[in-house]
């Protein structure tokens, strides 16, 4: 069995449901109807899907405008390229694919909105690599004037920082912001089924104590979907990842926090490990024996004099707690994170006393 590593006083432990700013009320919802899952309905591949639909009749008669491009292989640059400027059947295409997809995301957000816990949500935020293009803007716009004309009273909005930014940005709000004091940046992980990121947040804690001016110092990508790997590569990865991110820290001055936070698909269990909902990381990351705190924490045991603090907590989470600061004058809201496949995650703002 790995060290588990459990929270410290003072934080949150991994995965908790009480977190600085808000109540997490309900994540990693996974509903099922006749089809399946309900969210791999409202997921990149889903979308992907409903372009080849679109394909498909013209393809029959030799006159698909794509070529022989597979659909899932087609960028998101050139189907906003195709948009603006491109091939009219192109564009009709990709305009039949956004509104089949905002028909299903529409229907989505509906389904959720009947759960107890959902049916108060004033406001949904939609991120997720999907909503960083101008394809995925107009999907997510046209699934919000479905709900309108469905009298579906939730606000729907993109959410406002860059998709790659967002999940590491989030994490600043794990944590309380009196533990970052003397400290001008922390350590921030975002792992999806595609990509994992780490990164550098500066808090600015001078010109917002709120962390509402925090943002992305650098950040390092790696698409490990493109590549055979297995868990202990993709853990690997991303220790050397974030010692390449706290030699370049050092090198520039920056004071970094003792405290690394981690965004992570699945339910996270308290003492850091997961549950379900992790089946599109590379190996078993689901086991019993499996520890990514723990691991990470043994890795860099210290970051400059101070023991090495752990936070990890679901990945549509942590990109929701992105939009905190912007969230003050609702009390309930969520997000749907549109990637790999559909995160949600649903909040309570917590009041000062």
């Amino acid at each position: 069995m790995p060290d588990q590593i459990v929270a410290p006083p003072g934080l949150s432990a991994h995965g908790g449901a009480r977190l600085p700013g808000v109540h997490v009320e309900s994540y990693n919802v996974a509903l099922k109807d006749d089809e399946g899952f309900l969210g791999d309905r409202a997921s990149k591949r889903a979308f992907r899907a409903f372009v080849e639909q679109w394909r498909k009749p013209l393809r029959e008669i030799g006159q698909d405008p794509f070529g022989e491009e597979a659909s899932d292989k087609v960028t998101k640059k050139r189907l906003d390229e195709v948009l603006v400027g491109g091939d009219r059947e192109a564009a009709g295409i990709v305009q039949g694919a956004i509104e089949s997809f905002a028909q299903e995301l529409a229907l989505v957000v509906q389904r959720f909105l009947k759960l107890r816990e959902w049916k108060d949500a004033e406001r949904l935020v939609v991120g997720g690599g999907f909503s960083g293009s101008r394809v995925g803007e107009l999907a997510i716009g046209r699934a919000s004037v479905l709900l309108k004309a469905e009298k579906i009273k939730v606000e729907v909005k993109i959410i406002r920082n860059d998709p790659d930014e967002a999940g590491l940005i989030g994490t600043v709000h794990l944590a309380p912001a009196w533990m970052f004091h003397a400290h001008d940046a922390i350590l921030a992980v975002d792992i999806g089924g595609t990509n994992i990121r780490a990164g550098v947040v500066e808090l600015n804690l001078k010109r917002a104590p709120d962390l509402a001016k925090a943002k992305v110092w650098k950040f390092e990508l790696w698409r490990h979907g493109d590549e055979k790997l297995n868990r202990s590569d993709a853990v690997d990865g991303l220790v050397e990842m974030l010692q390449r991110l706290i030699r370049r820290a050092d090198k520039e001055g920056l004071r970094l926090a003792p405290f690394i936070g981690i965004g992570c698909p699945g339910t996270i269990e308290p003492d850091g490990a997961i549950e379900r909902g992790a089946q599109n990381l590379p190996g078993n990351w689901e086991s019993t024996r499996f520890n990514l705190p723990g691991i990470v924490t043994k890795a860099i045991p210290k970051i400059g004099e101070f023991d090495t603090l752990i936070l990890m907590h679901n990945d549509a989470v942590v990109q929701g707690l992105s939009e905190l600061p912007t969230m003050q004058d609702v009390e309930r809201w969520g997000i749907f994170t549109i990637g790999t496949g559909l995160g949600n995650a649903l909040f309570t703002n917590r009041r000062a006393d």
